[in-house]
């Protein structure tokens, strides 16, 4: 006898899934010798997605006043080629809020394909003491508007 995989197949997020979004502009700089964009540039591709939720342009940081922020985890999953030229649109959710940690979930994609999934976890760290810190309730409120 033998055991049947019950595993469903992976269903890609699309950019409307997220509620944040950004993009970013490729570099010929960003290929490597297989005409690609390298697979580390896509995590600064995530980068610029978590940095313009995380500091908006012409709003408020999504810190505490003393702190910022670290990464403790991320888990990248490649699931297609990005090709130069082009654009990326980066699609930014949260997930979870915990008490001074944030998860985040990303999508990565070109002219509309998905190149790319992510799930971050980003914790409040204290600029003095640089430890870990409780979020605010008013701060939790904010990433909690980002669930999606």
């Amino acid at each position: 006898m033998t055991e049947q995989s019950t595993a469903q197949p992976t269903q890609h997020p699309v950019l409307e899934d997220f509620p944040a979004h950004s993009h970013d502009k490729l570099r010929y700089g960003d290929t490597d010798r297989q005409g690609h964009v390298n697979n580390a540039v896509f995590s600064t591709l995530l980068e610029t997605g978590r940095v313009e939720l995380l500091h908006p342009a012409g709003g408020a940081s999504m810190n505490d006043e003393g702190a910022s922020w670290v990464i403790v985890r991320i888990e990248l999953d490649l699931v297609g080629e990005i090709t130069w030229p082009g654009s990326i649109d980066i699609g930014t959710r949260v997930e979870k809020v915990g008490r001074s940690s944030v998860t985040m979930q990303q999508g990565l994609f070109q002219a509309g394909r998905p190149v790319a999934r992510a799930t971050t976890v980003i914790v409040q760290m204290d600029d003095e003491t640089r430890g870990s810190r409780a979020l605010s309730e008013r701060l939790a409120e904010r990433f909690r508007a980002l669930q999606g």
